[in-house]
């Protein structure tokens, strides 16, 4: 039997108009502590956010997301946060904000492969 560690994640929401608080799933971040693991994937669905708000700005939206992914990636790409261990990152994007791209709920579960979890959340909850 292949060993499993605990895992968190949390879903990434658009809302594209905060004060209506209508959203949809556009991503996840995945941390595992037992492995220094953190990453995220986003998949931004442009026809959701022309429903919720035809007027979205789309570009910001999926810059937003992309945000989110170099801050878990580290280096260059994550900005200040880049000298933060994996768990700092991963809190610090789980940090509750009023933005277009919010982050939801942290869940927990057991994972033998982090990376291919981050997959699999991805396709299960956002695509």
């Amino acid at each position: 039997m292949t060993d499993r560690d605990v895992f968190e994640y949390a879903l990434l929401r658009v809302v594209p108009r905060v004060e209506r608080g209508e959203c949809f799933n556009a991503g996840v971040v995945v941390y595992c502590r037992a492995r220094s693991f953190v990453a995220a994937r986003t998949h931004l669905d442009e026809a959701k956010l022309a429903a919720l708000d035809p007027a979205a700005d789309v570009t910001g939206v999926r810059a937003a997301l992309h945000a989110v992914e170099g801050v878990c990636a580290g280096g260059e790409a994550a900005g200040q946060a880049a000298r933060d261990d994996a768990g700092r990152r991963f809190r610090w994007l789980i940090a509750p904000r009023s933005t277009v791209v919010q982050p939801g709920p942290v869940h927990t579960g057991l994972t033998a492969d982090p990376e291919a979890e981050v997959e699999r959340l991805l396709d299960l909850l956002v695509r």
